[in-house]
């Protein structure tokens, strides 16, 4: 787990809407991926400065950190408490005077097989009104823990019906460091999909307004078609293409592989400004939204 270019933006990004008070980390985050000199042009230092190999004195000294705690399933890297995600958290860690302003979750969730506790964990430590921050793999990292994150997760699980507010999805490009791609809340039934060769994480910040619940998880997509009041809307036509093949075996196929080449044109999926679900600026751009 640790902070790099991409990590150091976003918390800089959340912390210019909410200070960040005692904060709470998900496993103990290393600044190692960062050089003192990007530090002190990210956050516009008068000089380099040296935070050593963890992140609790950068995030006290720039981010308004009262307190950085860190929870890990061992402390082989020195953390301030030892617990397995996978479990609830004992009820020692969750009485009023342990919850935290902002829990911040770095390349730690993937690695974690149970991740509905895990989820559940973190929303009990978080204080109502406070900040919850995930970056997170999201494509071509297969190899890199358990999971791959996809933003419909997010926006179905951080609902403002579950408890939460203010939930803001982004996608980065791993390689490049100057562009963020907020993802387009799915409406309507629309999915949002992003098909690229690129290695890119998923970064995401809400608010827990309230008491949270968990309960209510489902894929906006499906909501949308069990809601729907005529159920055989387009079996007609799914019929009609379904003769249509059958009459013409030997021709389909290539007519099927135009149709999909000019549902890429139409509609690109790739990690790019002319995705219909992603709106693209730079990421100087987006600290001053």
């Amino acid at each position: 787990m640790g902070i790099n270019i991409h990590a150091l933006n976003f918390l800089m990004y959340a912390s210019k809407k909410k200070k960040f008070g005692s904060t709470a980390t998900i496993g103990r985050q290393t600044i190692t991926y960062l050089k003192a000199k990007e530090i002190k042009n990210i956050l516009h230092l008068p000089k380099e400065v040296d935070y050593g190999t963890w992140c609790e004195k950068l995030l006290i000294d720039n981010f308004h950190a009262s307190k950085v705690d860190s929870f890990d399933y061992s402390d082989y890297e020195g953390c301030t408490f030892t617990h397995d995600m996978n479990n609830p958290l004992p009820p020692a860690m969750t009485t009023p005077n342990n919850k935290y302003d902002t829990i911040i979750d770095i390349g730690s969730f993937e690695h974690i097989y149970n991740l509905p506790q895990a989820f559940k964990n973190i929303s009990t430590m978080c204080k109502d009104g406070g900040i919850i921050i995930h970056i997170l793999p999201a494509n071509n990292m297969n190899g890199h823990g358990f999971w791959q994150f996809s933003p419909e997760l997010f926006y179905s699980l951080y609902s403002e019906s579950n408890g939460y507010t203010e939930t803001e999805v982004f996608f980065a490009d791993h390689g490049d460091t100057k562009y963020w791609y907020n993802v387009k809340k799915p409406e309507n039934g629309n999915r949002c999909y992003v098909s690229d060769k690129k290695k890119i994480f998923v970064m995401i910040r809400t608010k827990k307004i309230k008491e949270f619940t968990h309960e209510n998880v489902q894929e906006s997509h499906f909501i949308q078609a069990w809601n729907q009041k005529n159920s055989n809307v387009g079996n007609g036509l799914i019929k009609k293409l379904e003769g249509f093949a059958k009459r013409h075996e030997s021709f389909f196929p290539f007519m099927y592989y135009i149709y999909i080449q000019l549902h890429f044109i139409k509609n690109p999926e790739k990690l790019s400004g002319r995705n219909k679900n992603l709106v693209k600026r730079k990421v100087t751009d987006w600290m001053n939204i």
